[in-house]
């Protein structure tokens, strides 16, 4: 007679076989995915037009959308509400959007190459690097080369934030996972320091200005630089477009990511310089938004499986929708007050850390 199998016994076990089961619930509604992400993006959409400290009438936006020959180009209250709609609040739409998505692609990118569930730009520094790149701008140098000074300040600030990082991990023996995630623990908090040094001993008058940086906002949206954060929206996205399948072998382990082809330390570089790059788009128009690139990864994954070329493109949808959604409550919390949307994704992000920790699947 054959003995019943045991339960499992280990920490790890349990958690494969409660994957296991969750996997098997979820598969029927894994095909209603992208109907449902498609539904609450429209919806998140059509309220941030909607909605804000002027509320302006479904008739209003779509006659502003439909340009001049829509008929919101009368006197009166239809201009100004058309006016609103396609030069404000469109473009934060939309920088929302890309942002968004940049973050919670980025995210899951450094949480492969480093086996942490917990990594985001900001823990790697590449947000501080990049931060501390425009308040040096801001309080020393002012705006010396016009519209570019920001995007190259914060540029060369996350990108020598991720050659910091690189550099002391190379500098010891091996390049694991774990000396990668104290590397840039270690470097954003030297970045922070240095802003914060920025900050007392440069121009007061600057002060008020660097908050934003510290904050995050979706204010300085324009339709002029757009095209900046289009840029850091791609480079992630033709990245994982390419090499999906190299990242793929990386979550097997670089002993058998070697095996099949891939270099684990090359890829690394090249996720770390285009991590860099999009991080530093996204902070030179909103500053710090931290948490998006945490969240995000762990629900696409549970939504889509670990494979790359599924989940990241359901963590840019689900970034893109999480960022929006957390803009439209900053905007309508207060009424005529806006609050930053840093401190609402900090808020969500904080909860949802605790919900990994009580589960469990914070090591997971």
């Amino acid at each position: 007679m054959s003995l019943p199998a045991s339960p499992p016994r280990t920490p790890r076990a349990r958690h494969a076989a409660r994957s296991g089961q969750r996997w098997s619930g979820l598969g029927r509604w894994r095909a209603a995915l992208p109907w449902a992400l498609a539904g609450l993006l429209a919806a998140l959409v059509a309220l941030s037009l909607l909605a804000g400290s002027t509320d302006i009438g479904w008739r209003d936006v779509v006659a502003a959308l439909a340009g001049p020959g829509g008929g919101a180009q009368a006197d009166g209250a239809p201009a100004m509400a058309a006016a609103i709609v396609r030069d404000l609040r469109l473009p934060r739409v939309l920088l929302a959007l890309a942002v968004g998505a940049t973050l919670a692609m980025v995210g899951s990118l450094l949480q492969t190459t480093t086996r942490n569930d917990l990594a985001d730009p900001f823990l790697f520094g590449l947000s501080s690097g990049a931060s501390a790149g425009a308040v040096a701008v801001i309080t020393l140098a002012g705006t010396a080369l016009g519209t570019w000074t920001l995007p190259l300040a914060t540029f060369a600030g996350a990108l020598v934030a991720a050659a910091a990082v690189l550099l002391i991990v190379r500098g010891g023996e091996g390049q694991g996972a774990a000396r990668i995630v104290l590397a840039g623990v270690s470097v954003s908090f030297l970045f922070g320091a240095f802003t914060h040094a920025l900050i007392f001993t440069g121009d007061q008058r600057a002060a008020h200005s660097v908050v934003f940086w510290s904050l995050g906002g979706l204010g300085l949206a324009r339709w002029d630089n757009l095209w900046l954060a289009l840029a850091g929206l791609l480079v992630p996205a033709l990245f994982v477009a390419r090499r999906h399948r190299a990242l793929d072998a990386l979550l097997a382990g670089d002993d058998t990511a070697h095996s099949l082809g891939v270099d684990p330390r090359r890829l690394r570089t090249q996720t770390f310089v285009v991590a860099a790059f999009a991080t530093a788009c996204c902070v030179a128009l909103t500053g710090l938004i931290g948490f998006v690139g945490l969240m995000v990864p762990h629900l696409a994954r549970r939504w889509t499986g670990p494979l790359h070329g599924a989940s990241t493109a359901a963590a840019a949808v689900m970034g893109a929708a999480l960022l929006l959604g957390s803009d439209l409550a900053a905007r309508t919390l207060l009424g005529a007050q806006e609050l930053p949307v840093g401190i609402v994704t900090s808020g969500l992000g904080a909860c949802f850390v605790i919900a990994l920790l009580r589960r469990g699947d914070g090591g997971a």
